[in-house]
């Protein structure tokens, strides 16, 4: 730190570095593997389901803590890459399951790690007092920056903007099998 800096420039020139890293880390999941992070994190939710289980829109949105209708607009997009599919439910015709392609398998393999993911290995090398002091410090800066009522995911994207969004409810039951491409 400058000494001639004030502190509260110090302080916001390292929020900037934390928004810059995320951005240069996005761009670099986009070069190397060639879908953005939140496309990433879906792709990894969808192949980490229990099969035992369906995997819907909304339990993916649950996973990656982004809105459904997000979520469906990045479904959306790996749909027409050709990484997933979606299937209506044999029982429920209103209910889409959602499953990786052998192409979105591939691209899977080739996934760099989340950004979130390396930070949380690395505070948990902290011991348990300073990561309190941190996140109590970052809870106050967040107050301080009247930010506290902004809905935020855990993941780190500069994509996306998560705001309250009408969620869409879907239909809860154990009846998705693959049985039908949707059109």
């Amino acid at each position: 730190m400058n000494k001639d800096e004030p502190i509260g420039f110090h302080i916001l020139r390292a929020i900037r570095r934390i928004i810059r890293r995320t951005s240069e880390h996005s761009r670099y999941v986009g070069r190397q593997a060639g879908v953005s992070v939140p496309q990433m994190l879906c792709l990894r939710s969808i192949a980490e389901a229990p099969r035992e289980k369906e995997t819907t829109v909304a339990s993916i949105a649950e996973t990656v803590q982004l809105s459904a209708p997000t979520v469906s607009r990045i479904l959306d997009r790996l749909e027409k890459a050709g990484y997933i599919k979606r299937e209506r439910a044999a029982r429920d015709r209103r209910k889409v399951c959602v499953e990786l392609t052998d192409q979105g398998w591939n691209r899977l393999d080739n996934l760099p790690q989340p950004l979130h993911e390396q930070f949380l290995a690395r505070l948990e090398s902290l011991d348990e007092q300073e990561r309190l002091e941190l996140s109590k410090s970052l809870d106050r800066i967040v107050e301080l920056m009247d930010a506290r009522d902004i809905d935020a995911s855990p993941v780190l994207t500069p994509e996306l903007e998560v705001g309250p969004e009408l969620e869409v409810g879907i239909p809860e039951g154990d009846d998705c099998r693959p049985n039908e491409t949707l059109t």
